[in-house]
């Protein structure tokens, strides 16, 4: 069976079993549509969980980003695993206990203010609409490439998709949808790996045959550092990121993660306490599969990509793949525009290097090469993998379903995130308290549908690889909702205003950096300064600024709470309550 039949039964599949699980676990109350009921078990939610937040950053750009960026990329793996124990052991059991339904209702609640609750609804708002966008970009890749239409029109493919499951089954629905999800994600990410791994290492394990030998005899990491070296790259091992900006880079990640509502949320649909914190030790394990495959995938799809294209001694006849002769998975990866080829010297062969290097740009004068002559998206590496490396058509295919899968996953949850702010925190507790059930879950999937369409406008033109984008978002959640919370759970002091002035400078400060170096994603063209390391404050890339937009949040925070009345008693005792559970044994799981 071809290619692309095999791939729109795989796809077309998984889709119909998503809509299925969607319309049989159709919510009919506001408990289910916004907490699936409290009755999901940890080990259910922890896979929910894990698949809510692996992402297309997560499936098809991060290991693209180590393949290209080595072990600087790391700062990846250690920000969003490490925000999992931050997580767990900082705010999950405790906004459990809490017992409500959103982010925003804990933080009006606890800061005794309707003004803090839709701060905190417009930070949820930024901060997930920046994440789903790249969700969207994800989709638009993967529907470009493998079922044969532009990005966009795979973009509002996709977007059809998440409407029919998410806003027909609510937090129930999508919660056993995306078990349904991380389990074909999984299957999508290791298998290939697997294969790829016994031919280059023959180790069965991605996570070994990364430091096994290749083939060839020499360790497979030896062998990329000297592929790469040769021209005119990097060392794939070295460590060659500012380490200010590596820290701070991995802290906004961590404390993003804590802070993501469409995360945070997960934890309010299990029955106790001590659920909560089983679910992130469940979404740890599920996480770690993907997570410690990720290394092996990017620097065997680096090494695989540069052995298609530097087929000899560099400069010589046979040195460098001619264009004609360019393999199948080129060809139909050109199509999409991710893939491009640039004949600047009209020999007909694809130089591919590093011609910003200086040591290397000699060496290149000296073959005839007159720059640089293929650009490559680092966000097909996983899903061109696999076709690179010459695996049958069901292992591709299977990739490309769970590519769509880790990204509607996620945009299901981040649009839940969305119409719960917007459907229970505004309407419902602020604006029109007085509405039925009935009328707020109408307001819920009308919510949803907008920030749909939202979603799928501003994925048409994001602002860069999946990963950049989602990484954004981390640094908006890190410099907004993650310090209001633990102010709320660990300070009795902390008091409305400070909370409010506090996300307000937040992530407002963090919005300001992006916009100078990165511009507003939905203007092209507004960036106001180059986006170089040389530009940035102390080096700090705009993906990194979410550490100082939370130290910024604490110290206004503190300094306003200082200035001003503390909180009323009954709060006091209040966070009392939630952070230091009063009683013993069972106390502890209402």
């Amino acid at each position: 069976m071809d290619l692309q039949t095999l791939t729109y039964i795989v796809v077309g599949a998984s889709f119909a079993l998503y809509i299925g699980i969607a319309f049989w676990a159709r919510a009919g109350s506001t408990g289910e549509f916004y907490a699936a009921g409290r009755g999901v078990h940890p080990v259910a939610n922890g896979m929910a969980t894990a698949a809510d937040w692996m992402s297309a950053a997560s499936f098809i750009s991060m290991a693209g980003l180590i393949a290209f960026n080595g072990y600087g990329a790391s700062v990846f793996l250690m920000g969003w695993t490490g925000g999992y124990v931050l997580l767990a052991m900082l705010l999950a059991p405790y906004l459990r206990k809490f017992g409500k339904f959103t982010v925003p209702e804990f933080i009006g609640d606890r800061f005794y203010s309707s003004t803090a609750r839709i701060v905190a609804v417009a930070c949820l708002i930024i901060c997930s609409i920046t994440y789903v966008i790249g969700q969207m970009k994800g989709v638009g890749v993967a529907f470009s490439r493998f079922l044969e239409v532009d990005a966009s029109t795979g973009l509002l493919i996709g977007t059809a998709i998440v409407f029919l499951y998410a806003v027909q089954g609510g937090m129930k629905g999508i919660t056993y949808t995306q078990i349904a999800q991380y389990c074909v994600l999984i299957l999508a990410y290791t298998i290939p790996a697997i294969f790829i791994s016994m031919e280059l290492t023959g180790s069965f394990l991605p996570q070994v045959g990364l430091f096994s030998d290749h083939v060839s005899g020499t360790p497979l990491l030896t062998k990329l550092d000297q592929v790469v070296t040769d021209l005119g790259f990097g060392e794939y091992t070295a460590f060659t990121s500012n380490p200010l900006n590596m820290f701070m880079y991995t802290m906004s990640l961590m404390i993003g993660t804590a802070g993501l509502p469409h995360v945070i949320i997960r934890f309010f649909t299990v029955p106790k306490v001590s659920d909560a914190r089983w679910t992130a030790g469940w979404s740890l394990v599920f996480i770690a599969i993907l997570y410690t495959t990720a290394p092996g995938v990017g620097a065997m799809a680096r090494l695989n990509l540069m052995d298609t294209i530097q087929t000899g001694t560099i400069g010589a006849e046979d040195g460098n793949l001619q264009y004609e002769n360019r393999p199948d998975w080129f060809k139909n990866w050109e199509t999409t525009g991710l893939l491009k080829f640039e004949d600047k010297n009209g020999d007909g062969r694809i130089q591919y290097y590093n011609d910003k290097s200086a040591d290397f740009q000699a060496k290149a004068d000296e073959f005839g090469w007159k720059g640089n002559e293929l650009f490559v998206d680092r966000d097909i590496m996983v899903l061109a993998n696999p076709e690179i490396a010459k695996l049958p058509n069901w292992v591709i295919a299977l990739v490309a379903a769970g590519g769509l899968a880790a990204a509607l996953s996620t945009a299901a949850g981040l649009l839940m995130a969305i119409s719960s702010a917007v459907s229970h925190d505004l309407m419902k507790g602020t604006f029109t308290p007085n509405i039925t059930e009935k009328q707020e879950l109408l307001y819920a999937r009308v919510a949803m549908a907008v920030a749909i369409v939202i979603a799928a406008y501003l994925g048409l033109n994001p602002p860069g690889f999946a990963a950049q984008v989602v990484a954004l978002a981390f640094g908006l959640a890190a410099s907004s909702i993650f310090p209001a919370l633990m102010m709320g759970i660990f300070s009795k002091r902390v008091n409305s205003k400070g909370a409010i002035f506090g996300m307000l400078a937040g992530i407002l400060s963090t919005l300001l950096y992006i916009f100078m170096y990165k511009g507003w994603f939905f203007i092209p063209g507004t960036n106001m300064l180059a986006n170089t390391t040389e530009n940035h404050f102390l080096g700090i890339a705009p993906e990194a600024f979410g550490t100082i937009g939370a130290i910024i949040n604490f110290a206004v925070a503190y300094v306003v709470s200082s200035m001003s009345a503390e909180p009323p008693k009954e709060i006091q005792e209040l966070v009392e309550s939630i952070r230091v559970p009063k009683g013993a044994g069972a106390a502890i799981d209402h």
